[in-house]
């Protein structure tokens, strides 16, 4: 019998780019034989600037039953997938206010020995995709955390070319999400299944 695996997919989206990658990763996971939770970080931004954007609009109200992330859902989750637009390089706000509150979990070791992994969007094919990946992953190290990035494990990773994370340039929001990312998606959330998989029950087997 295969070892039990829970992934908590956690992002922010504001246009509805991130929030696409992120259902296609939970999706996939669950595939690959996970347990899955699919989490938004809570929105910071007043709600005059959501209305003045239709599709900030649009997906706020297309992401209103996905459940607001907790530190539960950190406690609960193996393996953690993050999920991020690019802001000036680095991770957004609402999802680093998320980070910002497991200050408690991290001092009692319960961020530590999970396995991570991200993914971003930018507007442009050098936007910040892996500047902000990079930012991301800078907190797995101090969590204690096992990175498990895609790298260039598939061969359909030379075509979408990003071996830290699942990536797509968006452009105004009017480059859907394409069969290339959501390749990379699935390669993603494979490979995090799979070591899960691998390190809880090798840890199993020496306790």
């Amino acid at each position: 019998m295969s070892t039990p695996v829970n992934v908590a997919v956690i992002y922010y989206s504001s246009t509805g780019t991130i929030a696409t990658i992120a259902r296609a990763i939970a999706e996939d996971a669950e595939r690959a034989g996970a347990q899955v939770r699919l989490r938004k970080a809570a929105e910071l931004a007043p709600q005059e600037a959501i209305d003045s954007n239709p599709a900030w609009a649009a997906n706020a109200e297309a992401t209103a039953s996905v459940p607001e992330v907790s530190p539960d859902d950190m406690v609960w989750a193996d393996a953690v997938i993050f999920g991020t637009p690019t802001r000036y390089g680095n991770v957004t706000a609402q999802l680093k206010q998320f980070i910002d509150t497991l200050g408690g979990l991290w001092q009692s070791g319960q961020l530590a020995d999970k396995v991570y992994s991200g993914f971003t969007a930018s507007s442009t094919a050098h936007g910040g995709q892996e500047s902000t990946l990079l930012a991301l992953y800078n907190t797995i190290h101090h969590f204690g955390g096992i990175l498990v990035a895609p790298g260039y494990t598939d061969p359909s990773k030379f075509v979408d070319g990003n071996p830290y994370g699942t990536s797509h340039v968006s452009g105004q929001g009017d480059i859907p999400v394409g069969d290339v990312t959501l390749t990379a998606a699935r390669v993603q959330a494979e490979r995090v299944v799979k070591f899960t998989r691998a390190l809880k029950a090798g840890l199993a087997a020496e306790s």
